[in-house]
């Protein structure tokens, strides 16, 4: 196949990934953008597992909800392969061929049909990733989140151990991803990676290390230390 008929095919089947997402999706057509493969996954929620589309590009990982197979997507997700970071999983008790996706504003479990299917889909990624960061395209994220324990996963809260009822709900500590009841997550704390300014929902252990570490660093700068940003801005 020549350049050109490349070119014009890689265009028509952006196009085509385009339209399935709708106007409310983003467009995803670029002069330099590649659409390397494409195929259903299994990926975890907060509450089960759903099918998602996946969409892998040269540069970022694109999915959404099914619809219609082949014809209907929505909640267009785009991850920029810089902020993207693959570890691999043993088998779980409900899907097999697992791996989990982390990016600095979340993470989560995806599940192939195969193991084959698996390894090519973390081959495919790895290399896009290796190609951006030889040419220089882009440096790699450094903070990722975590990724959240499902809500069936647990029946009591994992720091004072109530029983989850109607009542006692679950939530999820945005800091270190476990289940607890309300009472154990009244505190807020800015996560800078997953929001840079919003409060969000932290356990009470996680707020003490907060505590701790904004201790050290304020007797860190009365001693004369300049903070991080202060450096970088110095340098």
């Amino acid at each position: 196949m020549d350049q050109l008929t490349f070119e014009r095919n890689n265009r028509k089947r952006i196009q085509e990934v385009e339209n399935t997402f709708g106007p409310s999706g983003t467009p995803l057509s670029r002069s330099s953008r590649v659409l390397m493969g494409e195929g259903i996954l299994m990926k975890q929620g907060r509450k089960k597992w759903e099918r998602k589309a996946f969409f892998l590009f040269n540069d970022v990982l694109v999915y959404g909800s099914i619809i219609m197979n082949d014809r209907w997507y929505k909640n267009q997700k785009i991850i920029p392969l810089e902020d993207l970071k693959l570890e691999d999983m043993e088998d779980g008790v409900r899907f097999k061929h697992q791996w989990l996706i982390s990016t600095p504003f979340k993470s989560f479990i995806v599940a192939a049909q195969s193991y084959e299917e698996k390894q090519a889909w973390m081959k495919h990624i790895s290399d896009c990733q290796s190609s951006l960061v030889q040419d220089g395209s882009c440096k790699p994220s450094a903070v990722f989140a975590v990724s959240w324990i499902p809500e069936d996963a647990a029946e009591v809260c994992m720091r004072c151990f109530r029983k989850f009822t109607a009542i006692v709900r679950r939530h999820h500590c945005r800091k270190c991803g476990i289940l607890v009841c309300n009472q154990c997550s009244k505190q807020r704390a800015v996560i800078h990676h997953i929001h840079p300014t919003k409060q969000l929902r932290i356990c009470k252990l996680c707020h003490g290390i907060n505590k701790e570490e904004n201790k050290s660093r304020l007797r860190g700068d009365s001693a004369g230390n300049c903070s991080l940003e202060d450096q970088e801005w110095d340098s």
